[in-house]
């Protein structure tokens, strides 16, 4: 079916089943499928879609991106990186007598400082920025969730991982990707409870899932926030 809402027109599945109530979901393709009880009225499933709108077009232009992949980046005023799950511009400040180049979050810009202008050393002042941001924000989330556990980490890193988000290895110590600064503080806070987690179930056996979900029930949404996402967590 198709249907025209506010100057935006969608298109979408209808699957009547046996079930109380109902349900849209998106696929990772943009497929959107709505699962109805039987005999539903189709104004009634309209008037849900309308109702949920602004989300599905949130949802349906985020997978359009991560399907399209990361775009260039140009590092000049005007462009926007992830920090804390939203885009801030960026302002470039060139001093010959800065020493270390360096980034600081200031009044909704990532202000870059640079003793030269170039894309190198703009792309390494923003790395140590979220290296830096990182460490802070894992470790204040492990000290916020240790009540948690019986056990402590022995050390909390940061790495340059190109294929996770974090590990935990067999002596406890735990390594985050530098990258997830540019989550929301609550995705953060998931990837570090799975990790401590590790430090009871070092596998992803049941009772490793059981774990994280009797700490963090909603621990999908976050997982999910990370697979739409994660294609635009770069410099």
């Amino acid at each position: 079916m198709i249907h025209t809402y506010l100057g935006e027109t969608i298109q979408f599945e209808i699957h009547y089943k046996k079930r109380t109530s109902i349900g849209i979901t998106i696929d990772g393709y943009g497929t959107i499928a709505v699962q109805a009880p039987k005999g539903t009225p189709n104004n009634i499933v309209i008037q849900l879609l309308e109702e949920k709108w602004d989300l599905i077009q949130h949802t349906l232009k985020e997978i359009e991106g991560r399907l399209q992949g990361p775009q260039k980046k140009v590092y000049e005023y005007g462009e926007s990186f992830l920090f804390l799950g939203k885009n801030y511009p960026i302002q470039i400040f060139q001093d010959i007598n800065i020493t270390k180049e360096h980034v600081v979050f200031e009044k909704d810009k990532l202000h870059i400082y640079v003793n030269q202008s170039d894309t190198a050393k703009i792309k390494q002042a923003l790395k140590r920025f979220y290296y830096q941001q990182c460490k802070v924000l894992v470790e204040k989330s492990a000290s916020a969730y240790q009540n948690s556990f019986k056990t402590k980490p022995r050390s909390i890193r940061i790495s340059d991982s190109k294929t996770t988000w974090g590990t935990c290895d067999s002596k406890l110590h735990l390594t985050f990707n530098w990258r997830l600064a540019m989550a929301p503080r609550e995705v953060i806070d998931y990837v570090v409870v799975h990790e401590m987690c590790h430090m009871v179930h070092l596998n992803h056996d049941r009772s490793f899932w059981r774990l994280v979900g009797k700490i963090m029930p909603d621990y999908k949404e976050k997982e999910d926030w990370l697979a739409l996402s994660s294609w635009k967590m770069t410099i």
